[in-house]
């Protein structure tokens, strides 16, 4: 058996109200979770205010405590 480099990934666990930061992607930013289920994941613009529904798609790299959220850019 080959012994290789391999990435694991987990899907992460929403619940509604969390405020969460997406580092890269075209969903990148600040989001609020308004709904969250094991396929699908509903998040809110704290600055706009408009909501969208996605195929849950995110992964957990690292919880901060004391973040500032919304971040200003």
């Amino acid at each position: 058996m080959t012994k290789h480099r391999v990435a694991f990934f987990r899907q992460y666990p929403f619940t509604p109200g969390q405020k969460v930061h997406i580092l890269d992607g075209p969903r990148r930013g600040d989001w609020e979770v308004v709904a969250a289920d094991e396929k699908t994941v509903k998040l809110r613009c704290p600055v706009s205010g408009r909501e969208f529904e996605w195929k849950n798609f995110c992964h957990l790299v690292e919880e901060r405590d004391e973040a500032e959220w919304p971040a200003e850019d």
